[in-house]
Parts: C-alpha cells; sequence; structure tokens
C-alpha cells in the first residue's frame, strides 16, 4: 500500500511553483501549490491560451471540496512530472458568482474540463489518479502501446483495474473497436499490443481483450463480437467489485456508470452485520454481473444519515435493503420483508428485474391539525384530494428541512399563508418531499412552487421572487411569474437529485 506522497511528486510540486511565477507576473494568474486560481477576469486567458484546462468551481466550506483539494493538488504535480501541458485551475464560487452562474454550476464541486476554450462536463473519479488517467485519456492515445511483457506486467500492476487489447493488426476493423470504446471510457486505463511475447505471456491466441484487475476473480476474458458498445458494457461489468462499498471515493463509479439498477445493502459494521452477510452478498451478487450493482453502505458513517433519511429508514430497521433505479428520476423499491439469506437477496433482485415489484414511496402520517395554520400541511395521503380541489387556486411549497433555502422562504410563506387564510378561493400549503414521494410529481430542486389551478387542475411552476409582495401578486393575478436565478446556497443543498 503507497503511504504519502512519492518524492518525485513533491519535486513536481517545488517545481511547479518554481516554474509558474513568471507566468503569474505576466499573465495576472495566481498560483496555489501547482493550481491556477481563476478569477472573472482572468478566466477567458487562462482557458484559451492553454490548450487543456480542467476547472474545479468549489466553495471554502464544502467538506467535498476539501476531501477533493490534495488529491487535486497531487494530480496537478503528477502532470507536471509526466511532462503534461494539461493545466489544473480552481475558481470559488462564492467569490466568483458571474462565473459560476455563467458555467451552470449547481452544487460543488463542479468541474469542467476545457478544451481550447470550449467545456466538458468531468466525469472521472476525485482521487489523484483518477483524474490524471482520465485527462491523459481525453488528451492522448486511447490506449498505451504494450511491447514486452515487462511493459505489460508494469502496467497491470499500475492501477487496481487495466484492459489490455491483443491484437496481431492494430487496424483492423475489431482493433478500431476496441479503441472506440477505450476513447469514451475514462474511469480505467486501456492498453493494446501486437507483441507475440505478451500474447504467450497471458495465453491469448488470436484477437481477444483481457480485463485485470487486484480483487475478485482478478481477470475476465471478453468473449463476443469485438463490437464498442459491448465492450463498453463488459468494462462496466467487471470493473467493480462484485459488491462494493459506498464511501466518497466509490460513489462517482457507483451513481456515474452504466449500471443504473443497484441494489443497496444498509449495514452496521460495529453490529457486525458485514461479517454475518457479506458472503450471501457476493453469492448472490455473481448472477446479476452486468444488470444491478450489489452496494453496501454502512451506517454507522455520520457522513451516511441522510441517505438513511433519503429512504424514509431508520437505524432499527438496519440490516436493511433497497433497490433503485438511476433514471430520470430514482425509483425506490422495498422488499416485503428483510431476507439478507443469499436465496432471499436473489429473490428480491430478481423480481425487480422481472417487473414484479411495485414502486416503493414515502408518505408520512397526516398530522391531525394539519389544516389548523394559514399553511396547510400535506402528505402523500391528502396530496392530491387537497391540490386538485377544483373550487380552489393551490399552492404548494415543496420542501427539504435541511434545505438553506426552504429555511429563509419558511417565515415568508407562513405571512402568505395568514394573509389568505380566510380566501375561499386561494390555499396556500406545503409538504416536506424528502419524507413523502408523488407518483405524478417529480421534485427536483428545493424549495419548489407549484399552483394548481381551481377548475383545470393546471398546474404552474413558480419562479419569481420569494417575497410575501412577489408571491400575493402572483396569486392575485397582478403579475406573471419571472425568472428568478438563484445562486447555490452555502449548504449545497438545492438540487433535490444525486443526493446520495
Amino acid at each position: 500500500m503507497r503511504v504519502g506522497v512519492p518524492v518525485t511528486i513533491l519535486l513536481a510540486i517545488v517545481a511547479i511553483t518554481a516554474t509558474t511565477v513568471t507566468a503569474n507576473e505576466e499573465d495576472n494568474i495566481t498560483i496555489d501549490e501547482g493550481v491556477l486560481v481563476l478569477t472573472k477576469t482572468n478566466f477567458v486567458k487562462a482557458t484559451e491560451d492553454n490548450e487543456f484546462v480542467l476547472v474545479e468551481f468549489y466553495a471554502p466550506w464544502c467538506g467535498h471540496c476539501k476531501a477533493l483539494a490534495p488529491e487535486y493538488v497531487k494530480a496537478a504535480a503528477s502532470l507536471i512530472e509526466k511532462g503534461s501541458d494539461i493545466k489544473l485551475g480552481k475558481v470559488d464560487a462564492t467569490e466568483e458568482t458571474e462565473l459560476a452562474e455563467e458555467h451552470g454550476v449547481r452544487g460543488y464541486p463542479t468541474l469542467k474540463f476545457f478544451r481550447s476554450g470550449k467545456p466538458v462536463e468531468y466525469n472521472g473519479g476525485r482521487q489523484a489518479d483518477d483524474i490524471v488517467n482520465w485527462l491523459l485519456k481525453k488528451t492522448g492515445p486511447p490506449a498505451k502501446a504494450i511491447g514486452s511483457v515487462e511493459d505489460a506486467k508494469a502496467f497491470i500492476e499500475e492501477k487496481t483495474v487495466v484492459i489490455i487489447g491483443f491484437f496481431k493488426d492494430q487496424e483492423s476493423a475489431a482493433a478500431k473497436e476496441f479503441l472506440s470504446a477505450a476513447s469514451t471510457t475514462d474511469d480505467h486505463p486501456f492498453g493494446i499490443t501486437s507483441d507475440d511475447a505478451v500474447f504467450t505471456e497471458y495465453g491469448v491466441s488470436g484477437e481477444g481483450i483481457v480485463l485485470f484487475k487486484d480483487f475478485d476473480e482478478k481477470k475476465n476474458v471478453y468473449e463476443g463480437e469485438i463490437e464498442e458498445s459491448e465492450i463498453i458494457k463488459f468494462v462496466a461489468a467487471n470493473s467493480l467489485p462484485l459488491v462494493v462499498d459506498f464511501n466518497h471515493e466509490t460513489a462517482s463509479k457507483i451513481f456515474g456508470g452504466e449500471i443504473k439498477s443497484h441494489l443497496l445493502i444498509f449495514l452496521s459494521k460495529e453490529a457486525g452485520h458485514y461479517d454475518a452477510h457479506i458472503e450471501a452478498c457476493r453469492g448472490a451478487a455473481k448472477a446479476f454481473k452486468g444488470q444491478l450493482l450489489f452496494v453496501t453502505i454502512n451506517t454507522d458513517e455520520e457522513d451516511h444519515a441522510r441517505i438513511l433519511e433519503f429512504f424514509g429508514m431508520k437505524k432499527e430497521e438496519v440490516p436493511g435493503l433497497r433497490i433503485i433505479k438511476l433514471e430520470e428520476d430514482m425509483a425506490k423499491y422495498k422488499p416485503a420483508k428483510y431476507d439478507l439469506s443469499e436465496s432471499g437477496l436473489t429473490s428480491f433482485v430478481q423480481s425487480f428485474l422481472d417487473g414484479k415489484l411495485k414502486q416503493h414511496l414515502l408518505s408520512q402520517e397526516l398530522p391531525e391539525d394539519w389544516d389548523k395554520e394559514g399553511v396547510k400541511v400535506l402528505v402523500s395521503s391528502n396530496f392530491d384530494e387537497v391540490a386538485f380541489n377544483k373550487g380552489v387556486d393551490v399552492l404548494v411549497e415543496f420542501y427539504a428541512p435541511w434545505c438553506g433555502h426552504c429555511k429563509q422562504l419558511a417565515p415568508i410563506f407562513d405571512q402568505l399563508g395568514d394573509k389568505f387564510k380566510d380566501n375561499d378561493e386561494i390555499l396556500i400549503a406545503k409538504m416536506d418531499a424528502t419524507a413523502n414521494e408523488l407518483e405524478h410529481t417529480k421534485i427536483q430542486s428545493f424549495p419548489t412552487l407549484k399552483l394548481y389551478k381551481k377548475e383545470t387542475n393546471e398546474v404552474v411552476d413558480y419562479n419569481g421572487a420569494r417575497t410575501l409582495e412577489a408571491l400575493s401578486d402572483f396569486l392575485e393575478g397582478k403579475s406573471a411569474v419571472e425568472e428568478d436565478d438563484e445562486e447555490v446556497d452555502e449548504e449545497g443543498d438545492v438540487p433535490a437529485k444525486d443526493e446520495l
């Protein structure tokens, strides 16, 4: 296991500082530990004068940004060590708000890759090696040339997962399909060889593809027609462990990967659940490789408390299960009972894949005094009856208890409720959208305001100013809805999606 930063990387950091002082003076760009500090005044120049620049939009208080910071510095140093022209930059989005808005920053950290000034979304990992591999693949050949057995062994030992294509004719149609797959798969390095000794060493005859890894079965041999789409599926199915433990390092690989259906297994390490259930999980996972990911989540971790909350689960339910399907909206599925035996897990997953499970929607109990105050309280069970009442206009706030913007809106919304409390044609309501879900309405951000119009039940999104006057004018028909773009609040809590 590698500990600390290699001497060559440390030297590269020193080299970065030493060799960029002149650029700093000439281009008015400050260098912080090898990373360009970008502002509104120098951003365009930095991203257009340098052919390749990866930019991180961050907030100083953001926990994920703090975790990324040392990896980002290591990545910058590694690129210098390799003699790469790729630059890394960063923007404090809380200071450079116009720049953040211009580039569509809605959460932290957001990374964007600029090629000659044109942005591309970064979708790689957050470790230094992941960042470097992603960037080198985007800017260099899709697969590394392997000319000897020694090259192959060094390549395989370098990373957790590598893929090698064995092609005597690297201009063949199959080789081109392999290289196309390599160019679109960013998470892992690809190599290609025509060397006879390498073929012999790894027992390959004819054209072939082998995925090497340092876990589970150690390697997987590709079978079937050599086509780009099938190669991508093969890599996605075999590049993660049979059972993946959720953490900051694996999160982007889990939720940003090709496999969109996941079995989430909530366990407590302290209670011995991992030791008791992990082998059953591995046994069940083998049958569903490539179709569904098995993901363990340690509920002892403080950071994972919100995941339980997101699924409406309590710690008393651990060990517990949920299946999620990541599409435009996240669909959740709950078993009739928690059976973590291999057969129980297999049955639950197979029922999901066969389309036999009904989507699980969260719902709270309806409070007895739900209509006592000016702002009525809605839950899943009474939503349709109230919101789709054709005799009254109903303005609903969908909120999250932890959302900063929702907290700011709360006193204004209470005033609005009091103002229209005795109005027979206008009703003000709110629903905790983290604890109540609707089949017909999916909430993408917090707070979301929707007006359910009387008579027609037409639904109108409200995106105007969140003031008592503006909301009152809207309800009384005195003004149309005007867009009011808002920056991400200090908790980074606005998006409702991707909370995991």
